[in-house]
């Protein structure tokens, strides 16, 4: 069994938010950590939106069902009317997520069974202890950073190495790759666009994220990859021109693989296809598919040359 950090989170701010509303004479005491227990999320700004969505719902229903009970009575049947108007307003006010948490406020209301301000200052501290107690454990965040390093040098090796036998092919024309790294980039590219999300939640007030940023392009170099792979498949002859095309995929993977973009790289593709417009018309049906597929992979390496 394996106890994660949010749950150890978890179980701390619970237990301090019952401390602390027993500890100061509250009544309904475990209210507090229930609400604490629902707002201990994945990331802060998350936490932060499910404490500011049960805090609205919560003075809502407290408010809410105090003049509802008070003018049809404390009665069962006043949940239903009750309940009939104030999930529909939480929906419209975006305050969808505290129904649940605000309804333990409700039970209170309607246990106690009359208005009185003292009830409201104790409801008040239950809700701001069991808030406050979440946002407080939950804005520690350990760092992510070791992780979305080692997921960046797997998209860095994955991508090299699709290059690598799609220069192969393109200079041989034959390779026995069976294609797994590009599964297992799109599944990487997964996992890390995920964690990066949660890193760039747990920093608020940081304006750009490199992590988030590095992995959107990854991704879209990933599909520029998935496109082009079925045009270099279709390549059944080795030409010049997929010669040409060959070591030009081999220089960029060599520039991408020591982190250093080359500026040439876009220049020497024209230049490409350049000297393709110069080769006479193909003579066979054979050679003018081959450089179709090829003329396809060109409009690809463009698109991913723009996006170093």
């Amino acid at each position: 069994m394996k106890i994660g950090f949010r749950t150890i989170k978890t179980a701390l701010g619970v237990s301090l938010s019952v401390f602390i509303a027993q500890s100061i004479g509250l009544q309904y005491f475990t209210a507090a950590g229930i609400l604490t227990l629902l707002c201990i999320q994945k990331s802060r700004k998350q936490s932060v939106r499910a404490a500011l969505s049960r805090l609205f719902a919560c003075l809502l229903s407290l408010f809410l069902s105090s003049l509802l009970f008070e003018a049809i009575g404390y009665h069962a049947y006043s949940f239903l009317v009750l309940l009939l108007f104030f999930i529909p307003l939480c929906v419209r006010l975006k305050i969808h997520e505290g129904i649940a948490s605000s309804s333990v406020i409700v039970m209170h209301v309607y246990m106690h069974g009359k208005w009185e301000p003292l009830f409201f200052l104790n409801e008040i501290g239950v809700i701001s202890i069991g808030l406050g107690v979440a946002l407080l454990i939950n804005w520690y965040m350990p760092s992510i950073d070791r992780d979305l390093n080692r997921y960046k040098d797997q998209v860095d090796g994955l991508i090299a190495a699709i290059l690598k036998e799609i220069a192969l092919y393109l200079k041989e024309g034959s390779t026995q790759w069976d294609g797994k790294e590009l599964i297992l980039l799109g599944d990487v590219l997964g996992k890390a666009g995920g964690l990066a999300a949660i890193d760039a939640e747990n920093n608020i007030q940081r304006k750009e994220n490199s992590f988030s940023h590095y992995f959107t392009v990854k991704r879209r170099q990933y599909e520029i990859l998935e496109r082009m792979l079925p045009a270099v498949s279709g390549i059944s002859i080795q030409l010049e021109q997929g010669q040409r095309i060959g070591e030009l995929v081999e220089e960029m993977n060599a520039h991408m693989s020591g982190g250093i973009p080359s500026p040439h790289l876009g220049e020497k593709l024209r230049g490409i296809r350049d000297y393709h417009k110069l080769l006479p018309m193909p003579q066979t049906r054979e050679e003018f598919e081959n450089r179709a597929s090829l003329y396809a992979v060109a409009n690809e390496l463009e698109r991913f040359i723009q996006s170093l």
